[in-house]
């Protein structure tokens, strides 16, 4: 256990690393939902979206979660970069544990995309969101295992493929209809019923109504209770998954 504790906080202090010193890779993955927050929240301001909180509370935990579903579902590619370079190869050979090199990644993902969350609530918190401090805390515990779920997906993935062209559209394919079903953007209780109940079929859409709930102080409710329930289910099943894929492609 010592040994693969240590294999992965030496893995993580990698790519950590290599992350510090790219700061472009640290505020890039922030601009889509800060465009969101300037161009896109003042035209929500005043609108009556769920009976409880303002606009502010629903549009921002769903940028959250956004953030992190296209952060955690395109990590792979960095990984398809480092087999194209033999990086990999020469990780084969070495004694570190092969669950360690993936736990390593997900963990520096995590980081940077709760780090990357923080920014967008500062400013949210600048363009009039209120919002109680453990609910914000909340929220970013979700966007973390759900990194660390889709994370080791997208690693076993990119260990399957051979290319980015092959990549990419698998993982298109799989986030828009959970961008689209979740409601990120607005409640799915203003869609209409058909469509409210096909996103119930979504797990995201539990973690968005768990953190929203968070957002107006709401820590006990049934939206909580499903969000923590579906977001251990993902973890678990997306961990597990992934590592057994990771490791039958014999990284």
């Amino acid at each position: 256990m010592t040994t693969f504790v240590s294999d992965t906080a030496l893995v993580f202090g990698r790519y950590a690393r290599q992350t510090l010193r790219s700061r472009t890779q640290i505020l890039f993955g922030a601009l889509m939902p800060l465009l969101y927050l300037l161009f896109y929240g003042p035209l929500l301001t005043g609108v009556p979206l769920a009976p409880h909180g303002g606009s502010w509370q629903v549009l921002v935990p769903g940028l959250l979660l956004q953030l992190g579903l296209f952060g955690a579902a395109f990590s792979g590619f960095g990984l398809l970069i480092e087999k194209q370079h033999g990086v990999v190869e020469r990780m084969r050979v070495t004694p570190v544990s092969r669950l360690a090199l993936l736990l390593g990644r997900v963990l520096r993902d995590a980081a940077l995309l709760v780090f990357q969350a923080a920014l967008v609530v500062l400013v949210a918190l600048a363009m009039g969101l209120r919002a109680p401090l453990p609910g914000i805390l909340i929220g970013f515990g979700f966007v973390a295992a759900m990194t660390v779920s889709l994370a080791s997906l997208s690693y076993a993935l990119a260990m399957r493929v051979a290319t980015p062209q092959t990549f990419a559209p698998l993982v298109n394919a799989v986030n828009l209809p959970a961008m689209l079903l979740s409601g990120l953007l607005l409640p799915m209780s203003l869609a209409p019923g058909w469509l409210n109940v096909l996103s119930h079929l979504m797990p995201l859409r539990y973690l968005v109504d768990a953190v929203r709930a968070a957002f107006v102080g709401d820590y006990g409710g049934t939206a909580m209770r499903y969000g923590v329930l579906v977001t251990s289910a993902l973890l678990v099943a997306s961990v597990t998954t992934g590592t057994h894929l990771f490791r039958k492609a014999g990284a």
